[in-house]
């Protein structure tokens, strides 16, 4: 296990509210070494003991209620923060020198180095980090989304290969948390470890599967990064694609990092390429005008500007804050089942999760309509919760249905989601991370949309802050 993580963009959201929080929480779970040490970088101009007293803020504010004084305390101690630009090569390589231990003359120990930055500046800090070195063993952690559209994907892969060298893609750790959450994972148990499930796991049994990711938070002040992403990109890119690859893909071997990634590149691989005439029936965005939030997982009911009128926010930029696409697979399992991927912000109410829809019986020999078609519904984010909608008979005359829905509670993770990433990329196991051609060719399945987008020949729709998003079509 690496002992020495080199946090880049130490002072920012991401690493304030996930990253020193997911330390604590493995330091409380027994689950870091006794002697890590954390290299915090950035280009304010802070010491080590500005950096301490502003992280115990953070973990005070965001850690868990159950993390202990003593973890957070532990992980405090364990910081030091030394100023970075990323052209300046002198600053790299001597925060990588002393983070591997080499400033005293010993033989340099491999570090993590975990690019908690903005997108755009991935492939500056990796060519940095490629022009002084990284001892071996080392590792290379990027968040999502990786790259803004195909090329610059492949672009950044090409770098990350030749910055790598032969240690490849068992140096490069392409993160997206939403794999780390325990009920994400669990979409796999359900899928495969059930005889009732798996069998009629098809097109011939399945109508259509919505993957949802709505909330009810309006930008919480990040603007600066959102307006140059939208809901695409943000969400509907990787978290959702990915847990498509885990809903859609074939059995694998076993779970290991190879087999598991073969089988979801199987799925990105037989999405059905979106026509110019299908981006147009088959896409929608939209972006949330004045409005009053709800008073729900997180928001405080409060009133919010038009998304345009937002500080930070650039309106000539078009970004959308609702997408929602359909996609088909073009294979043997799953021809003739839409996926309906939709994500969002600001609106009514909070749902994370991947709801499977049945198609009706063929023939219904009671006196009725036909009722609606079975459903499986799977928490993604909590509650950590799977419903299964059946019909059942009502009261009253035999012929008469009623809907019966059986209910069940998942047990809570054993770590937070961003806990399971570190915990991944400090351990060396990639079974979470995007390998390279993954996160390529998501892109490619969605080229044809952002060009569409982009050339505005699907209608920008708006939609009030706090409702259900834009009207039905």
């Amino acid at each position: 296990m690496i002992g020495r993580l080199l946090l880049f963009g130490a002072t920012g959201d991401l690493a304030g509210r996930f990253l020193l929080p997911a330390l604590a929480e493995l330091h409380g779970a027994g689950k870091l070494p006794a002697n890590i040490q954390v290299f915090g970088s950035a280009t304010n101009d802070w010491n080590d003991e500005t950096f301490r007293q502003r992280a115990a803020e953070q973990l005070e504010e965001h850690a868990a209620r159950d993390v202990s004084a003593a973890s957070r305390e532990a992980v405090v101690r364990s910081l030091r923060y030394r100023r970075v630009e990323f052209n300046n090569t002198e600053q790299v390589a001597g925060i990588v020198e002393e983070a591997s231990g080499g400033a005293d003359g010993a033989e340099p120990q491999p570090v993590a180095a975990y690019l908690a930055l903005p997108a755009a500046v991935f492939a500056p800090a990796v060519r940095a980090l490629g022009r002084v070195g990284l001892p071996e063993g080392s590792r290379i952690v990027l968040e999502k989304p990786f790259g803004e559209d195909l090329e610059s994907a492949q672009a950044l892969n090409d770098l990350l290969r030749r910055v790598t060298g032969v240690a490849g893609e068992e140096a490069i750790f392409r993160v997206d948390h939403a794999l780390g959450m325990a009920t994400v994972q669990n979409l796999l148990a359900v899928r495969l470890a059930n005889r009732v499930l798996e069998p009629l796991w098809n097109a011939a049994h399945i109508e259509q599967v919505d993957l949802l990711w709505e909330e009810t938070l309006a930008l919480e002040g990040r603007a600066s990064y959102y307006d140059r992403a939208g809901a695409l990109k943000d969400v509907i890119q990787n978290h959702l694609f990915q847990v498509l690859c885990l809903l859609a893909m074939e059995p694998p071997i076993s779970l290991g990092e190879r087999d598991l990634r073969d089988r979801k590149m199987d799925v990105l691989r037989s999405v059905r390429p979106l026509t110019g005439e299908d981006v147009l029936t088959r896409t929608r965005r939209a972006r949330y005008t004045a409005g009053r939030l709800a008073d729900t997982g997180g928001a405080d009911g409060s009133e919010v500007p038009a998304y345009a009128d937002e500080a930070g926010v650039d309106p000539a930029r078009g970004t959308e804050t609702y997408a929602q696409i359909v996609l088909e697979i073009d294979n043997w399992r799953w021809a003739g089942t839409r996926f309906v991927l939709c994500a969002g912000k600001a609106l009514a109410g909070r749902r994370k999760e991947a709801v499977v829809r049945f198609r009706p019986v063929p023939h219904l020999p009671f006196d009725e309509a036909m009722p609606p078609g079975n459903e499986l519904r799977i928490g993604l984010d909590g509650p950590y919760d799977l419903a299964l909608r059946l019909t059942g008979r009502a009261a009253g005359p035999p012929s008469h249905l009623a809907p019966l829905t059986l209910d069940a509670q998942l047990p809570a993770p054993e770590l937070p989601a961003y806990s399971r990433v570190l915990l991944d990329v400090l351990t060396g196991d990639g079974t979470l991370s995007i390998r390279g051609d993954e996160a390529e060719e998501s892109w490619r399945v969605l080229t044809p949309v952002l060009r569409a987008w982009a050339e505005n020949r699907v209608p920008l729709e708006a939609y009030p802050a706090g409702s259900p998003g834009p009207p039905p079509r």
